[in-house]
This record gives structure tokens, C-alpha cells and sequence, in this order.
């Protein structure tokens, strides 16, 4: 089975064909404030609009109300990604919009893979990723968590592998933890929020040789 790729944090017309053209499975939209890589859901909608109906489109969230989800499904999407403390409760609250529910869970150690054991039958897919410094971003840091930690690791759900992902050793990645999907944004910028299309190129081409 091909490893599938997601390009996270889009922010421009020319990364999203970036993308597309380079056989992205999934192409993420990052609507958090405090994220460089920020947009208005609005913003998002004329880029989500470029993208093809066979590729996956993923609203990047971090304990979001219920007005801005409301606000990102109208954009188009058609996954919902949360980075925050959102509740296996929370989830299933969502599940009524009829979109794809990711939840993401921070990595730092061995026991922070059981928490994907709570959104088993809520959830519909779970994107293991970096645990950051108290205090800083969620995610998109470019940090890595140690993948030999999945060895073994009896997944509860659908999964992908995220956190410090390059074109450089995406191959190590999947080969490592046999990853079914992986999600990269820092690792193919040119500055914190700046996507560069030849390192989305080189992300893409690279995971198509996996």
C-alpha cells in the first residue's frame, strides 16, 4: 500500500497547486490564531475551491466553538483536525456534521500513545505529533518525537505520522513506523508560515518513492 501525504498549513494559491500537482493525498488549512500559518475561513475558500474533489481537505482546529466550526465546513472542508483538549465527548458531539474527525495526540513518551485508546469509536483517525513546550504552538514547530516509540503499538484507529517531517528523512519515517499517511508543514517552508513549492516537490516526490 503507497504511503499517502498531507501538506499542512497552506496559505496561498501556488502551494496548493504545489501540492495538488505533486499527488498530495490531503491538503491541510490551518485556522488557529496563534498559528504564522493562520487564515480566515474565508481566505481558505477560494483555495479549498482549487483543489480537486478526490483530495482531502483538513481544517486544522485547536479547541474550536462551535461558530468557527460552522465557519470552516462552509469553506469547504471535508475533515475536521483537533490539536486541542477536545474530549472523546467533544468528538462525538461533532460527529453529526458527516465530516472526517482527526484527533491529534501529543507524543513525548510511550504512555502518551494510549490516549488514542479514548477516541476509539469517536474519532476516524488519530495523527500522532511532537508534544510541544507548555506554552508554545500545538504543532507545526518542526519537532519530532522518537518513532521507534510506535513500535509494537497496537493503533486503535487509522492513523498518520506526523512532527518534524522533511523531504530529507520522510523516508526513515515511514520506514520506521510503517506509517499509512504523513503530514508535514514546517519541513517544507522557507520561513514559519512561508510554504516553498520545490520543498512541497521534494516532500512529495520522496514519499512517492516509499
Amino acid at each position: 500500500m503507497p504511503v499517502q501525504s498531507k501538506i499542512c498549513g497552506l496559505s496561498t494559491a501556488a502551494t496548493v497547486d504545489a501540492a495538488v500537482a505533486g499527488g498530495a493525498a490531503w491538503l491541510g488549512f490551518v485556522f488557529f490564531p496563534k498559528s504564522p500559518r493562520d487564515l480566515a475561513p474565508d481566505e481558505a475558500a477560494s483555495l479549498i475551491a482549487r483543489a480537486p474533489a478526490g483530495v482531502g481537505k483538513a481544517a486544522v482546529l485547536v479547541d474550536p466553538d462551535d461558530d468557527l466550526i460552522g465557519r470552516v465546513i462552509a469553506a469547504g472542508v471535508t475533515a475536521l483536525q483537533l490539536h486541542g483538549d477536545e474530549s472523546p465527548e467533544r468528538l462525538s458531539a461533532l460527529k453529526r456534521h458527516g465530516l472526517e474527525l482527526w484527533k491529534a495526540v501529543p507524543v513525548r513518551t510511550r504512555t502518551d500513545l494510549d490516549l488514542a485508546r479514548a477516541y476509539r469509536g469517536v474519532a476516524d483517525r488519530i495523527l500522532y505529533d511532537a508534544k510541544t513546550p507548555k506554552g508554545t504552538l500545538p504543532g507545526g514547530m518542526g519537532l519530532r518525537f522518537d518513532w521507534k516509540l510506535l513500535d509494537g503499538f497496537v493503533h486503535p484507529l487509522p492513523w498518520a505520522l506526523s512532527g518534524g517531517l522533511d523531504p530529507t528523512n520522510v523516508a526513515e519515517a515511514a520506514g520506521t513506523t510503517r506509517a499509512p499517511l504523513v503530514d508535514v508543514s514546517s519541513g517544507v517552508e522557507s520561513a514559519p508560515g512561508v510554504k516553498d513549492v520545490d520543498k512541497i516537490a521534494a516532500f512529495l516526490q520522496a514519499a512517492a518513492r516509499l
